[in-house]
């Protein structure tokens, strides 16, 4: 009984919080000045949304610099945390460790339509790349938004990847919008999120954003406390949701790290992940990737002075996600399916708990 007076003690505290603060978590890092992966300078996000009936989907795209990545490649590395997923560019990204266009994310039907339009993107930059010069390798990741979208009606088209990387700005929306309009979280709504994480000991930022469509409600957890056993028995009306729609991750950093040691911090986002209740389930396609911005960096940075990076990915992504949840606004979409926002259900239970 003790122990129970102490978990509700501790759910009433973080609901007062959430009132009067609009804030979840501690953050034990400082994040940037926005709190967004474009507080890594240079770093874009445009969104393409459509809100149509059962139409509920999007593209987003995350625009590393204003060079011509094909001819000033990035260094990158790739973490597949659960590979039940879809990717295009993958592979020749582990292979080589360069990113070679902008990001591009959307829903699982979509991937080869978009991969089309980085293609003639890249094409519209360079006219003899597949001619005169090598093929280019875009990247074009995926979530399934199935629930809120139908994917059959193959909605997006090749122009909304080029509308998405060329409408990109510093300033972006977050949430129901983008790649994340169809999307679902813990079986709420999710989408898009972002935050950064300055480390003033290398005067470097990582930036992450997160295409946000993964976990079982049950297993939500905020602060430590598995939240999402009092919003079932609050909510009963929240459709379930496996721990089997996917999350996409996306970092940036202007540390000057070599493709290996991008590697190894796109994989600790797999610690954020776990943090909020997710165990990457059997049908979820987890994937992370991390891109460095310095180019002519003098040298890389030594193994050693990684730790306090390697923590900025474990908790960016876990704030990513929180960010992705709290940003969203309900969304109904196909068969007039319905996912709640996280912040109404936090007041719902704030006014029944608190």
């Amino acid at each position: 009984m003790a122990l129970e007076h102490a978990i509700q003690t501790r759910l009433k505290s973080m609901l007062e919080r959430w009132q009067t603060q609009r804030t979840i978590g501690y953050p034990q890092l400082q994040p940037g000045p926005t709190n967004r992966i474009s507080d890594v300078h240079g770093v874009k996000v445009g969104h393409v949304t459509l809100n149509e009936g059962d139409i509920q989907t999007g593209v987003s795209a995350i625009v590393p610099n204003d060079d011509n990545l094909f001819v000033k490649p990035l260094r990158a590395g790739a973490a597949v945390l659960n590979g039940f997923a879809k990717p295009i560019g993958l592979t020749q990204l582990d292979e080589l460790g360069i990113l070679q266009t902008p990001i591009v994310l959307s829903n699982t039907f979509s991937v080869g339509r978009l991969y089309t339009g980085v293609v003639r993107y890249s094409i519209s930059q360079n006219p003899e790349v597949g001619r005169e010069l090598a093929t280019v390798n875009p990247l074009v990741l995926e979530c399934n938004d199935g629930f809120l979208n139908d994917q059959q009606a193959f909605a997006l088209t090749e122009s909304m990847a080029v509308d998405a990387i060329t409408s990109a700005q510093s300033d972006f929306a977050r949430g129901s919008v983008g790649a994340g309009r169809g999307m679902s979280c813990f079986g709420l709504k999710g989408g898009i999120g972002t935050s950064s994480r300055y480390i003033p000991e290398l005067d470097a930022t990582l930036g992450v954003l997160v295409l946000a469509n993964f976990g079982r409600l049950q297993a939500l957890h905020l602060e430590g406390l598995a939240i999402g056993e009092w919003v079932e028995t609050a909510l009963t009306e929240v459709a379930a949701q496996r721990d089997a729609g996917s999350i996409i991750i996306v970092m940036a950093t202007d540390a000057p790290l070599s493709s290996r040691q991008l590697r190894r911090v796109a994989k600790r986002s797999g610690a954020g992940l776990g943090r909020l209740g997710s165990y990457w389930g059997h049908g979820s396609g987890d994937i992370a990737v991390a891109f460095s911005t310095a180019h002519e960096a003098a040298h890389d940075l030594d193994d050693s002075h990684l730790e306090e990076l390697l923590c900025a990915a474990a908790e960016g992504c876990e704030f990513a996600v929180l960010d992705a949840l709290l940003q969203a606004r309900p969304v109904t979409g196909f068969r007039n399916h319905t996912r709640m926002a996280l912040s109404d259900v936090l007041d719902y239970l704030a006014t029944t708990i608190v």
